[in-house]
């Protein structure tokens, strides 16, 4: 067994926990959560859903690059309403063209959400590589895996990410490096925007939203079985994803900028979100004890 390592003092880190931000609200009972046996029905379908879609996966890469698009995101929508999630999108996806998306980073559901609306090369750590399952579906997907642990690498990635744009595809990133649980939202890291910037990349910023919340939010040590259950238990949980207008790259002079610029698009319309919340004050705490179990 490898010895623990002490957490990389740079990596970004979120003050939410699993006790305080990734649970159903005890307000209503039975009215908030669905019963046991449709969570199990729920749990089944998502888990054979995705199942189903790495058997296919390499039928599925024999496909002309637009018919298997089509086919991804029919599936990953497939997967997200299996799990009992209703989903509601708002603005029109660029047919065509590179571009940079940024999005910012609640759950593990994120993930599938923007893949139905946009789908591209995801950006993710590589301890993803690693989890059953996901990690193959994600390694098929043709994921950049970010070494989090080693800042030398960071450079390399943003070089892939700027090729990709270059030849006129799309990369997805959750630039705030780690889950936060939607009541409060970290700084977007500028690293990723270099790529738009050399890559010639427009950047669509999304916001993602949860009701309830805390069903959805996938923080800190939670387990990602615990997060599943809590998932398919809830009642009437809601996806809400936004797309904000397009941010030309060639606007700003140097990625800071950007990524505040795309940053601000996403909290634009952060007065709908509840007034009152834990985190309305970040502060730092061990990166040990943030987001470790998803995508950067």
């Amino acid at each position: 067994m490898n010895r623990p390592t002490a957490p990389s003092p740079w990596l970004p880190t979120a003050p939410c926990t699993p006790d305080r931000c990734a649970a159903h609200p005890h307000t209503g009972g039975d009215h908030d959560t669905a019963g046991t046996a449709l969570a199990v029905l729920r749990l089944a379908a998502g888990t054979g859903t995705v199942l189903l879609g790495i058997l296919l996966a390499p039928a599925a890469a024999l496909l002309p690059p637009a018919a298997r698009t089509g086919l991804v995101r029919t599936w990953v929508r497939a997967v997200v309403r299996a799990f009992g999630v209703r989903v509601r999108y708002e603005g029109t996806a660029p047919a065509t063209g590179p571009l940079l998306v940024v999005a910012n980073h609640v759950s593990w559901l994120d993930i599938p959400l923007v893949a139905a609306l946009l789908p591209g090369r995801m950006v993710a750590k590589a301890e993803v590589r690693g989890w059953p399952v996901l990690g193959v579906l994600a390694a098929l997907g043709g994921t950049l895996f970010l070494d989090r642990d080693g800042l030398r690498a960071l450079p390399g990635t943003v070089r892939e990410m700027t090729g990709v744009l270059a030849r006129g595809g799309r990369v997805v990133v959750f630039p705030e490096g780690s889950t936060w649980c939607g009541r409060a939202a970290g700084r977007f890291r500028p690293a990723a925007f270099q790529a738009a910037l050399d890559g010639g990349a427009d950047v669509q910023p999304v916001r993602i939203d949860y009701r309830p919340t805390g069903a959805a939010a996938y923080v800190g040590d939670d387990p990602l079985a615990a997060s599943l259950w809590r998932v398919v238990t809830a009642r009437r949980l809601t996806a809400e994803v936004r797309m904000a207008e397009r941010i030309p790259a060639a606007r700003h002079p140097d990625r800071k900028s950007l990524a505040a610029a795309a940053q601000r698009a996403v909290a634009s319309d952060s007065a709908n979100l509840p007034s009152a919340s834990v985190h309305q004050r970040s502060r730092s705490r061990s990166a040990a004890a943030s987001s470790a179990r998803t995508p950067a």
